[in-house]
């Protein structure tokens, strides 16, 4: 299995670094997730431009047909920056939603106009139980003669505030789970922006007698489950590769903050409890980095991938939580403070550990995966 990066692979990563440091400093980030919209249009626009989104699409739709390698190169570049954006809920939740489950007619009209920078989607799955369980869904879509009406609140949606359209997971039967695209402007849908510590966009959603038409419904009746499965398979890789460019970015500059700052004479990086902890976090990325190309190159040549990719996220949860700490940890006091950097990558954490499922969850389909393949 060949992990070396190709010329154009290399420079995917090097000029996404070069523009968003350049378009999101992250004196800009912080001014971003103090913002009502909580990221930028303008650089979202800019970044449609430059074809991002178009990466993971198939050439039907308009995408150019891309690996995941080019993708999860780009949310690696992503992540070092924090950048705050909607490209995760719609290019990659929403997005594999549709490439996977979509209508013609909705690939046709959703694919190239997310491509383009016209629409953003967030996905709504999670409900007041905390429940990763399709199963556990308790939303309701009663059918109509002409479609269904839905009730119920979903927690922790991504993007919700700014979002054009809603994936909306709903139960159509007493065992059935259902996905159903949803305007975010219609009547009865209400969407609050939730406090959280990371200062992100997740939201509370209410659906009051939302009313959709029965071509709103992504996927067969009931297919929710299978196509959630897959989605969030996919999408535990890609987030490990954003968590994974922070956790580079947080080990940079706690390394060049050890070099400058001087106690006793000397800088900090020079005594060797330091340097323990900086090679210590160095093992981590390192491991989980090679890792996680190693999951892609299975996706990529279409092998299976899914107990890895559960396994990644888990180990990557824990890695990231380890080297945002010891980064603040090393920086003393000042780490702790909105003006220094490191605070960006510590308060996501938790956010990004539990997108798509948390550790527990993750380590729990290892085992069953396991099981299951064992007989």
């Amino acid at each position: 299995m060949n992990l070396d990066f190709s010329t154009e692979q290399k420079m995917i990563k090097d000029e996404a670094l070069k523009f968003l440091k350049k378009e999101c400093s992250y004196d800009r980030v912080k001014e971003l997730e103090e913002s009502e919209p909580g990221y930028d249009p303008k650089m979202w626009k800019k970044m449609a431009d430059l074809g991002w989104m178009a990466l993971l699409f198939p050439k039907a739709y308009e995408g150019d047909g891309g690996q995941f390698m080019e993708t999860a190169l780009l949310l690696e570049a992503m992540g070092s920056m924090v950048v705050p954006s909607p490209f995760f809920s719609t290019v990659i939740q929403c997005g594999l939603i549709l490439t996977t489950a979509g209508s013609e007619d909705q690939k046709k009209t959703l694919i190239p106009a997310i491509i383009n920078g016209d629409l953003i989607m967030a996905l709504a799955q999670y409900e007041e139980s905390g429940s990763y369980a399709i199963s556990d869904i308790a939303m309701e879509a009663k059918p109509l003669a002409d479609g269904y009406v839905l009730n119920g609140t979903k927690l922790f949606v991504m993007n919700a505030n700014i979002a054009h359209k809603l994936v909306v997971a709903a139960k159509t039967g007493a065992d059935k789970v259902s996905l159903f695209l949803v305007d975010a402007k219609a009547p009865g849908v209400n969407i609050h922006k939730l406090p959280t510590i990371a200062l992100d966009n997740n939201c509370e959603v209410i659906f009051e007698n939302v009313s959709v038409a029965k071509a709103s419904m992504i996927g067969d009746p009931g297919s929710a489950e299978s196509v959630l499965r897959k989605m969030n398979a996919l999408a535990a890789v890609a987030k490990s590769a954003e968590m994974l460019g922070g956790c580079k970015a947080c080990i940079d500059m706690t390394v060049d903050y050890a070099k400058q700052r001087v106690q006793y004479d000397k800088p900090i990086g020079g005594f060797q409890a330091i340097q323990h902890f900086v090679a210590n976090m160095l093992i981590d990325y390192d491991t989980n980095h090679n890792y996680l190309y190693r999951v892609i190159a299975q996706i990529d040549n279409d092998q299976e991938y899914e107990i890895d990719a559960y396994s990644l996220k888990a180990n990557t949860n824990e890695a990231y939580k380890f080297i945002s700490e010891r980064g603040v940890h090393i920086h003393g006091g000042i780490g702790t403070t909105r003006e220094a950097n490191p605070g960006l990558f510590f308060r996501r954490v938790k956010a990004d550990e539990v997108i798509c499922g948390d550790t527990p969850t993750f380590l729990d389909a290892v085992f069953e995966g396991l099981m299951a393949k064992a007989g």
